[in-house]
């Protein structure tokens, strides 16, 4: 269950309609899961105020479930996208709290634990997906206690002198509490619920697990997953709330830079560039979150101080549309837009542009081909849950050369350790660290992309999803580890 289908419609000259799949690296790693245990995928398609009937596509049962447009703006552009996203990120935009949009909310996670009730055989295993369906495993389970329930969520979730700033702050705990199984993307993040759970509900914690008590004398007791007596004497419930870091399909990554015209574009876009000598690299959503106005800040300094000259090195950014109707949103991209324009009208030159600002998305073979290209990748990332991006880039780098230069604050940094890490805020830093990328030797590049290589190539996404189902799997028997997975941090 996700807020969006795997699936978009599109709609061809005729005027006739069908469903294609959404790329993305949820998609590719849970569809083989879905067609082997005729699995049901359970999301809004994607267009207001239409009711559209379950189909099947690709394999899977999809099962859509609708949101009005005032539905769409409370529940999604409101609650979902200006209180959570921004509250769940450190505050980096001031979080908006609207009672009618917590009420959308909680009306659209009704329907969405409803539908899944509905299609769920007996004793299923429902994995729920994001910020947007906090409320739905509490919701489930209340309907279906028989149901094993996991959730994942894709976004940080941040400090307790944070998190209390929402008014509703149990209610979101309590619907979490509701799975039996809780994933996040980083050790921080899992700690952070748990802490969350302590001062809020006063439960009992072990390491991951969480001790949520039960009424002895409900007549649903003894039907709640892993019933035991607690360190208090009481009946509860064990959940299991740690990280389980996402990743994507190194696979198609790989074969997609292996292939010759994909090579050619790499250096097509070179040459379209002007051949700078070097090439920077960010690809993001336009989002505060990104930090991409830390990295035009940097990247002028240093034209502005002649450290570095707009023919020898070229920034690309591209930065694709994000949630447009939301007012936050709308002044970012001026306010990037206006820097961009600054930039350029101060250090471009006839042949050769300092920034190339590309709003809008691209396919992911054009995407590879500027990986490709790029001989810097920049993430600066002011708070991330992942970023993708990050493991994108060292899996199409084949030829084990490039330099990723990492934010501390994304999830990734977690893992691929070998990268150039930096804190965004630290603009000085930042700049040290960009002229420090550029003039790496070789020899170098090489050796931390083969380390980036192996880590990637390693946690690929199916991984990442057979770990939290296994994790799932076992809960249903009552099975929780009770230590995190050893991190490797060589």
């Amino acid at each position: 269950m996700s807020n969006r289908l795997p699936v978009d419609r599109v709609v061809d000259d005729t005027g006739k309609s069908d469903w294609r799949p959404s790329p993305g690296g949820l998609v590719a790693a849970l569809e083989p899961v879905m067609r082997a245990k005729d699995g049901v995928w359970i999301g809004w398609a994607g267009v207001a105020g239409e009711q559209i009937e379950p189909f099947e596509a690709g394999g899977i049962s999809i099962v859509p479930v609708p949101l009005s447009e005032e539905e769409l703006q409370r529940y999604y552009e409101g609650f979902s996208n200006d209180t959570l996203w921004p509250l769940y990120h450190d505050v980096i935009a001031q979080p908006s709290y609207h009672r009618e949009w917590w009420d959308s909310y909680v009306n659209v996670n009704r329907r969405f634990a409803r539908a899944a009730a509905s299609a769920s055989a007996k004793g299923a295993v429902v994995w729920v997906h994001d910020y947007q369906l906090q409320l739905v495993p509490a919701m489930l389970r209340e309907l279906r206690p028989d149901l094993v329930i996991g959730f994942f969520n894709h976004i940080p979730f941040p400090p307790y002198g944070i998190y209390s700033q929402l008014p509703w702050r149990r209610q979101i705990i309590d619907g979490l509490l509701g799975a039996d199984v809780i994933g996040f993307q980083r050790v921080a993040d899992a700690g952070n619920f748990s802490r969350a759970v302590r001062r809020l509900k006063g439960f009992e914690t072990r390491g991951p697990i969480i001790e949520v008590p039960i009424d002895g004398d409900d007549p649903e007791a003894g039907s709640h997953r892993h019933v035991t007596t607690g360190r208090r004497g009481g009946l509860v419930r064990t959940v299991l709330a740690r990280a389980f870091p996402i990743s994507i399909d190194v696979d198609q990554y790989q074969s997609l830079a292996r292939r010759p015209e994909i090579q050619a574009r790499a250096r097509e876009i070179r040459a379209e560039l002007g051949n700078p000598e070097k090439i920077m690299l960010g690809v993001d959503r336009l989002d505060y979150t990104k930090g991409i106005g830390h990295r035009l800040t940097a990247f002028g300094e240093l034209l502005e101080e002649g450290r570095l000259k707009a023919e020898d090195v070229t920034l690309v950014q591209v930065a694709s549309p994000s949630r447009e109707r939301v007012e936050t949103y709308r002044q970012l991209r001026d306010e990037i837009e206006l820097t961009v324009g600054r930039v350029n009208g101060d250090y471009s030159t006839l042949g050769h542009t300092a920034i190339a600002y590309l709003h809008h998305g691209y396919p992911r073979e054009e995407m590879v081909a500027l990986y490709l290209a790029a001989d810097v990748m920049l993430v600066t990332a002011l708070r991330d849950g992942m970023n993708l991006v990050a493991k994108e880039y060292v899996a199409t780098r084949v030829d084990e050369d490039g330099v990723l230069v990492l934010s501390e604050f994304a999830g990734a940094s977690d893992e691929l350790r070998q990268a150039l890490l930096i804190n965004p805020h630290d603009i000085e830093g930042l700049k040290e660290t960009v002229l420090q990328a550029l003039a790496m030797p070789r020899r170098d590049r090489n050796r931390r992309m083969r380390a980036l290589r192996k880590k990637v190539l390693t946690n690929d996404v199916a991984r990442w999803s057979a770990s939290f189902l296994d994790a799932l799997t076992r809960s249903a028997h009552g099975d929780h580890p009770l230590q995190n997975p050893p991190v490797n941090r060589r």
